[in-house]
């Protein structure tokens, strides 16, 4: 193991630990470590944004930024314990391949399926990643990144079918649209014969944390059937959020699905008979 690694992390446990800033000479001395390489891996986490200087005296302390970093993992170990019934419903009401989704950097990554009973279905593993840009789940969360992240994909983006969104300008079209209806759809942009609606899940603060998809056949998830399904994509997303303690301003009652197995849906058989990655 490198040795400057095992010293940085016995530097930031010996912060975490300390209730008041610490000193470069009495860090030194609690790791038995030379004040100059002290100073150095000090200097290392303010530059990344991990650590900054308090005072006159150079003391030195934890930002909140490893809080933030596992708070994003806590909450993808919630978000796939509470969604866990709703992604049941989902299935069945549909009838195709569930998928539930976080983001790594810019790639989906599935945490959790259900598959579809359908002898013909949308195939992934659980663990598989996917570009964001070019999945339904993945532009349900790209849509609502902050738009310095999104520009960073100009020039990037990769064609994998003949419907890959490779122009700029036509993403962000597409995301806007993602917006404004609340949900994404994909066609075939990634793998061919593919097609998939998917909507964002939100946690308590109202950050995008993950997205709920269904994805199925292009031959039978058709895109006359998305108006149809959307609603009850975004529904199941909206019940999730509302499960991780999410409450849009004005809501005073929330989804219309606020239990695993209460999706609310006028005609349940219609749903029924509609008939990748999400």
């Amino acid at each position: 193991m490198d040795k400057s690694v095992t010293k940085m992390f016995a530097l930031i446990e010996a912060l975490a630990g300390s209730e008041q800033p610490r000193g470069v000479t009495e860090l030194a001395r609690e790791l038995a470590l030379t004040k100059t390489n002290v100073h150095r891996l000090l200097r290392t986490l303010e530059a990344n944004g991990f650590a900054r200087r308090v005072g006159e005296l150079g003391r030195y302390e934890l930002t909140l930024k490893l809080w933030e970093l596992s708070s994003q993992v806590v909450a993808r170990l919630d978000v796939k314990k509470e969604s866990a019934g709703f992604l049941a419903r989902l299935s069945e009401m549909t009838q195709e391949t569930v998928h539930l989704s976080v983001r790594d950097g810019f790639d989906v990554v599935y945490i959790d399926k259900i598959e579809s009973a359908e002898p013909v279905r949308a195939f992934t593993k659980v663990g598989s990643r996917a570009p964001l840009y070019c999945v339904g789940t993945g532009k349900a969360m790209l849509a609502f990144l902050p738009p310095e992240q999104i520009a960073s994909l100009e020039g990037r983006l990769e064609r994998y079918t003949d419907t890959t969104i490779t122009d700029f300008g036509a993403l962000q079209e597409e995301l806007a649209q993602v917006r404004s209806q609340g949900f994404a759809v994909y066609r075939a942009e990634w793998r061919d014969g593919v097609n998939s609606i998917a909507a964002p899940i939100r946690d308590h603060s109202g950050s995008v944390i993950a997205a709920v998809g269904i994805a199925g056949p292009a031959t039978r998830l058709q895109p006359n059937a998305f108006p149809r399904l959307a609603p009850l994509v975004v529904d199941t997303a909206a019940a999730i959020s509302r499960r991780l303690g999410y409450r849009p301003t004005g809501d005073a009652t929330g989804s219309n699905i606020d239990q695993p197995g209460g999706l609310s849906i006028e005609d349940h058989s219609q749903h029924r008979s509609a008939q990748g990655h999400a």
